[in-house]
């Protein structure tokens, strides 16, 4: 485990090979919020993501609180089983509202800016819009996102060992715990320092790198691959639903249309009715594969995209610790230019300065101004001195902090690939399911008729 001094950024733990871990006993080991253990090391790739166990996650029963009044809401029993040693207990459990969920969110993301935290369900999707937010269906859509997102926080090696998330689970007295997160954060902001006396426009003089990293830049296109994917999935089966819903009403006005004809003909009127009944079955399987499958597929595949999108965040990020390198590089080379061509002048060796017509032009409007005597050029090499120490620092923990992002995101993207394949699997599982059942039914249906249609005989 790393120490505070060690931490390149805000309360990341980055595990390396020479990062040795603590005994789970030691009386002096950080318990803070926010404070993770670490994994035991091995031999393995560094860059590769470490589990330190299991933990499985539930959201289930919401019910509604206070609800003769005002201030009603709806709480939600969320509970665990894992075997990681930060948890008192292997099966903890308390009820949570929607709010306790924004807060581990939030604060995850402010913890950890170097993970791909998933995003809460939206709450302005039209979904969200329509009908009672206390109503049995609205309760329950929200409770399987919510779900979705403790499940996807349970796969992540590093967030299932924040102490935040074992409060979530486990604390009786959550709203204090919130209080403490708050005003303790896992580690103390960094003092105001030279990176951000200097002005945004010049940190972000750029929108692009300028020395892009082919294995991000492959990164960012498999992203890219990936969500196109996503969205042209969701936009057919979106197309899907259309056409089903129309093919349910249609086999609804069939059956109707039968039962009718039934009527006409005394002979047959029995098997019609057989059949028409059949085409009602029919037409409520298909409803019920729409209900059953396809929306929740639907609702799925948008989750999974906001998803990606949370871990391009976190792509963008490590370009922008990279970019603030660069930035505060050329910095730094401009003002040791400066430096070396007032050093040059001083010692009579003006022209060899190397700096080309802007120099001259400075040097002139400088005699004009009378800033050309030696004793203010002295004082001002002496104030770059000390800016040139101050930015050489910043450099340093710019780079350090720009290559520790770089290895974090590269074992991001493989836990993110974990994941990803894991949700695909389950997506694709319940959509075979839901086909099968429907087919079964729908075969045993049609089964049943068949035979009755058949014993039909019209005289000519």
């Amino acid at each position: 485990m790393l120490n505070e001094e060690e931490d390149v950024f805000d309360s990341v733990t980055w595990e390396s090979p020479s990062a040795t871990s603590y005994d789970n006993n030691d009386q002096h080991a950080p318990s803070r919020p926010g404070f993770i253990q670490s994994t035991a090391e091995s031999n393995d790739d560094p860059l590769q993501p470490k589990w330190e166990g299991y933990l499985t996650t539930s959201v289930r029963d919401p019910v509604k609180e206070l609800a003769e009044t005002k201030d009603a809401y709806v709480s939600y029993l969320v509970s665990a089983k894992t075997n990681l040693p930060i948890f008192s207990t292997s099966n903890p459990s308390s009820r949570r509202r929607y709010q306790d969920f924004v807060f581990l969110r939030e604060h995850l993301v402010r913890d950890f800016p170097a993970c791909v935290v998933p995003v809460l369900p939206d709450k302005h999707r039209l979904e969200y819009l329509t009908g009672d937010r206390f109503s049995p269906e609205f309760m329950e859509r929200r409770r399987v996102d919510l779900h979705r997102f403790l499940e996807r926080i349970a796969r992540h090696p590093i967030l299932q060992r924040s102490t935040l998330l074992r409060a979530f689970f486990e604390s009786t007295e959550w709203h204090v715990y919130m209080h403490q997160h708050v005003a303790h954060p896992p580690t103390q902001e960094p003092s105001a320092g030279l990176i951000d006396n200097i002005s945004d426009s010049l940190l972000n003089a750029f929108s692009k790198v300028r020395k892009p990293d082919d294995r991000f830049l492959s990164m960012r296109e498999n992203v890219d691959k990936f969500e196109e994917g996503l969205t042209t999935t969701e936009r057919l089966y979106t197309r899907i639903r259309n056409r089903t819903s129309d093919l349910t009403a249609d086999y609804h006005d069939l059956a109707v249309a039968v039962q009718g004809l039934g009527f006409l003909e005394s002979g047959i009127t029995d098997p019609l009715n057989h059949f028409s009944n059949t085409l009602l079955e029919f037409s409520a399987l298909e409803r019920h594969l729409t209900q059953t499958t396809t929306d929740p597929l639907l609702t799925h595949l948008h989750s999974l995209l906001t998803y990606s999108h949370a871990n391009r965040a976190v792509l963008k990020l490590r370009d922008q610790k990279q970019l603030d390198f660069e930035e505060l590089s050329d910095y730094l080379s401009g003002v040791t230019a400066e430096r070396d061509r007032l050093s040059a002048i001083i010692s009579g060796h003006a022209g060899s300065s190397g700096l080309g017509i802007g120099a001259y032009i400075k040097d002139r409007v400088d005699a004009l101004r009378g800033l050309d005597d030696d004793r203010s050029r002295v004082e001002k090499m002496k104030k770059l001195d000390g800016k040139i120490k101050e930015l050489q620092d910043a450099v340093t923990t710019a780079h350090e902090t720009s290559d520790a992002f770089n290895d974090a995101t590269l074992r991001e993207q493989a836990i993110f690939q974990y994941s990803k394949e894991a949700e695909m699997k389950d997506i694709f599982g319940d959509l075979a399911d839901g086909q099968i059942e429907f087919y079964k039914a729908a075969m045993e249906e049609w089964e049943r008729v068949i035979p009755i249609l058949q014993r039909i005989r019209v005289d000519v």
